[in-house]
């Protein structure tokens, strides 16, 4: 089905982004562009226009997502918001020296990201002194931190 302009499809994912809950994911541009019958031009022009009106945001490491009226979108790439729940949890002493960390598995799952991402939060983890990783048995803290980060 083709609808025509970038100004009719964008009304229309418009109606169907306020049924979504804020961060739910939006379709890629290929995905939407099969749908409509449309190039992902016309497809990216209109994401375009719901991302200056607020609706949609890039999330690095995510796509795009909706977002709440009024609310900016997280700024920080994904292995940046994972490291920081994951400095919060050994500043709050929920992990103390020698705890194991999640594993890449884990975090993978828990966070919807890819493999190499929550490699990259932990090899973040790891240059900053707080994480060591033992071959063969997984990444631990290293050392504990006050809440403030210091």
């Amino acid at each position: 089905m083709q609808w025509g302009s970038y100004a009719r499809i964008a009304e229309a994912l418009r109606v169907r982004l306020a049924l979504l809950a804020p961060g739910s994911p939006v379709p890629s541009e290929t995905a939407l562009s099969g749908e409509f019958g449309v190039a992902r031009n016309t497809v990216r022009r209109a994401l375009g226009r719901l991302a200056e009106e607020g609706l949609v945001g890039t999330v690095p490491g995510r796509g795009r997502v909706v977002l709440a009226p009024g609310l900016p979108v997280a700024t920080l790439p994904a292995y940046r918001r994972i490291a920081a729940d994951l400095q919060w949890a050994i500043a709050a002493g929920e992990l103390a020296p020698g705890d194991p960390l999640p594993s890449e598995a884990r975090l993978t799952r828990e966070y919807g990201v890819s493999r190499g991402t929550a490699r990259q939060a932990l090899s973040f983890l790891a240059g900053l002194g707080l994480v060591r990783a033992v071959h063969g048995k997984g990444r631990f803290v290293h050392a504990a931190i006050s809440p403030d980060g210091g």
